[in-house]
């Protein structure tokens, strides 16, 4: 009875939690016990003012009415919405806690592909990306700000290629069909086909493809990561170096309709520790958005989410990690031309142009039993050399023109993290269930750069109406890893 309460909360319309910062009633023992020192200390020096004794200037407020754990790309899309959406400007107080303000550890907004396509499996995220490509090439009718450069994302339209075998025909047509009805421009190509429209290629083992031919390419995500700050900090959105250590919550007993007990959570405080330093602020909040990425697993336990009985919706984790995966850049003036799209291959490998100067960069998602150590963002250059230029090499012969030189053609490599998620490689997005003022932007494994304006949008309208407007993102909610429902998207790279 209770999944099927479950599943009769996911539709459209959402409850509405309401949007109003905690005043008054519960107390926690350590902020009583402050409260008395300060009141002492007033004593002891009269006429003067606690605030006084020690300069808070460089700590975040005390309060915001939404604080965004993460301030990358999707963590500052959700922060643009909420200001946008915002019934009158100043009605919203938002902040953006960032730990790492380099984002050298974020593959989707450092070191990134860039890329953005339709040609997926799970039809919101084709409705997300439709919404993302509209988003993107009207950059700077949503982040111009006056007296500052205009946004330049760079934009290259060249179109992303799919290849498919025997084996995966059927599934890449099928795909191909609900992309088309979902309004994506995408064509299916044989492999006679395949090779008049890019000579270069070869077409061995490939038995199908499909071909993005409008609204697809790559763009600078460092770009757009830094047009969003400038954008949302002209708005009015704080944003805070520092790590979220903490989450202050209180807890209710409530039943389900069947008389099955559950436990009710409200954060009504986050601790945030400053950078380099032993402060800390704790910052009262009606809201608290999980955008921190690869570690938001660890953001949601803070909450008490996942510590619960097995098998439980309390125990339910939230199942996203980080996993590093690599990117390779190299150099060869017999490659593919201008027009070469982002090509993604029937193995998993995918590769691009960089530039105009006859450069190159690609990588491949390992295996399970090859995932590599997350603990650090040291390259594998032995992963590339043996797991990845072999199929590059396979599949576009004038590579072959570097393999004695290698070492030298690759002039670079990186690594980043994936917030990856270990149930169906999916999003989450939208609100906890029992952590009733959480909500989720998380777990997008690699896609949340292209899909960010989609998703913060989506989360800025159920945290403000309580409902998904413009895209019903409802297949992403958490709900589904408790019921065991994948969501599962198998176009990724």
């Amino acid at each position: 009875m209770f999944r099927r309460l479950l599943r009769l909360g996911l539709g459209p319309g959402l409850p509405n939690r309401g949007l109003r910062t905690r005043r008054g009633g519960f107390t926690l023992d350590w902020d009583a016990k402050v409260s008395e020192f300060k009141k002492k200390i007033e004593c002891i020096l009269p006429g003067k003012q606690w605030e006084l004794l020690y300069d808070t200037s460089h700590l975040p407020p005390k309060q915001s009415d939404v604080v965004i754990v993460g301030g990358g790309i999707l963590g500052l899309s959700v922060a643009f919405w909420l200001k946008k959406l915002e019934s009158r400007r100043g009605a919203i107080r938002v902040m953006v806690v960032e730990q790492d303000h380099t984002y050298s550890r974020a593959s989707s907004t450092g070191p990134s592909v860039g890329g953005i396509w339709q040609q997926f499996s799970v039809p919101e995220n084709v409705q997300l990306s439709l919404f993302s490509i509209n988003f993107l090439r009207n950059i700077n009718e949503y982040l111009a700000v006056v007296d500052a450069p205009l946004v330049d994302l760079r934009f290259n339209p060249s179109g992303c290629l799919l290849l498919a075998s025997e084996k995966d025909a059927a599934t890449l047509e099928s795909n191909v069909k609900m992309q088309r009805q979902e309004g994506a421009k995408v064509c299916l190509m044989s492999p006679e086909q395949l090779q008049n429209k890019f000579p270069w290629i070869n077409i061995e083992g490939v038995a199908v493809a499909s071909y993005g031919m409008e609204d697809e390419g790559w763009f600078d995500a460092r770009a757009l990561l830094q047009g969003l700050r400038r954008k949302v900090q002209s708005m009015g959105v704080l944003l805070c170096q520092g790590e979220v250590t903490r989450l202050i919550t209180s807890s209710s007993q409530a039943e389900t309709s069947s008389g099955e007990p559950v436990v009710l959570r409200r954060i009504h405080k986050v601790h945030v520790k400053m950078d380099k330093s032993l402060e800390y602020q704790p910052v009262e909040c009606a809201a608290v958005v999980n955008a921190a990425g690869a570690w938001s697993g660890k953001i949601a336990e803070l909450a008490g989410i996942g510590k619960g009985l097995p098998g439980t919706l309390q125990g339910t984790k939230l199942p996203v990690e980080p996993r590093k995966r690599y990117v390779h850049l190299w150099h060869c003036p017999q490659g593919p031309g201008l027009e070469t799209p982002l090509v993604a291959d029937i193995n998993g490998v995918y590769f691009r142009r960089e530039g105009l100067g006859s450069k190159y960069l690609g990588g491949c998602s390992p295996t399970e039993e090859e995932e590599p150590d997350p603990t650090n963002l040291e390259v594998d250059h032995d992963f590339f050399r043996n797991k990845v230029w072999p199929h590059l090499v396979q599949r576009v012969p004038s590579f072959k023109t570097l393999e004695h030189l290698l070492h030298l053609q690759v002039q670079s490599a990186w690594a980043g993290y994936y917030d990856y998620n270990t149930f169906d490689q999916n999003g989450v997005v939208g609100p906890h269930p029992l952590v009733v003022n959480m909500y989720f932007a998380t777990g997008f494994s690699g896609r949340g750069l292209q899909h960010a304006p989609g998703i913060g949008r989506a989360v800025a309208e159920v945290v403000l109406e309580g409902q998904f407007k413009t895209i019903n993102m409802s297949p992403f909610l958490f709900t589904r890893f408790y019921v065991g429902e994948k969501l599962q998207e198998f176009s990724i790279l």
